[in-house]
């Protein structure tokens, strides 16, 4: 027993160290600047010291959640529903798992909210709550469904063996062609979007969706076949945003 604790506590102790290693680099650049360059004495100390070891804590304490959960049922469902034969529920999980990842995530609603508020302002929407909410519920709605079709445009990807480029490409000349014509007050919030959809969530099942689908069906590579998935979810929201615009702005 004492010899599991000692294993467990040597465990723990190397996922701190390599939560501290990955955001030295931050603290170095945060102190270079604070101390070289203003030449300022850090603001609080006490309290940013306190937070930085919490941030390591609660970094280590997220990694090895990704091993342990996400990670293993994500390779696990796409295992199972690619052993039981039917593509239609498999493009269906691919689907919600997009949508409800998405839908939830804290910066997309952060966005949502500040762009609907931008929007009041500039009178492009009427300037009342109710509008705001309609707006950015509206804005948030457009790029989970986006993500959710991103995720079952790639799987279907690994199932038919299409090159990946090809789609990538084909994606963003209609991204490019979309922008000529787009309302200049979308374009920004678009491109945005595009980037806030790739979640600490998200992006961790999705992979692992990704790998254990290209790992189980024949003639797949997980390395060739099994990533991309992600480039499909930061591509797919810029079009249906930039279209949501288009339907919002006239």
């Amino acid at each position: 027993m004492a010899k599991i604790h000692t294993q467990m506590l040597f465990a723990a102790l190397k996922k701190l160290k390599n939560a501290f290693t990955d955001l030295l680099p931050i603290i170095l650049v945060i102190a270079f600047f604070q101390l070289v360059v203003l030449r300022q004495p850090l603001p609080q100390l006490g309290e940013i010291i306190f937070g930085t070891i919490l941030v390591i804590i609660g970094l280590s304490l997220f990694v090895q959640g990704l091993e342990m959960g996400l990670f293993p049922i994500g390779e696990a469902m796409a295992h199972a529903l690619a052993r039981k034969g039917s593509i239609f529920w498999l493009l269906s999980f691919s689907f919600a798992l997009g949508f409800s990842t998405t839908v939830a995530e804290p910066a997309l609603i952060a966005v949502s909210q500040e762009a609907a508020e931008i929007a009041s302002q500039g009178n492009l929407i009427n300037p009342d709550e109710v509008s705001e909410k309609r707006y950015a519920l509206g804005l948030r709605l457009s790029v989970a469904f986006s993500v959710g079709m991103a995720i079952l445009v790639g799987v279907l990807r690994i199932l038919r063996g299409w090159p990946l480029h090809y789609l990538i490409i084909g994606g963003y000349m209609i991204v490019m062609l979309l922008t000529s014509i787009a309302p200049k007050e979308i374009i920004g919030i678009a491109y945005d979007a595009g980037g806030v959809t790739t979640s600490t969530i998200t992006v961790p099942l999705v992979t692992a969706l990704g790998v254990g689908l290209a790992s189980i069906i024949k003639g797949r590579n997980p390395l060739v076949d099994g990533f991309g998935l992600i480039a499909f979810a930061s591509l797919m929201p810029i079009i249906f945003v930039i279209g949501y615009g288009l339907i919002i702005f006239k």
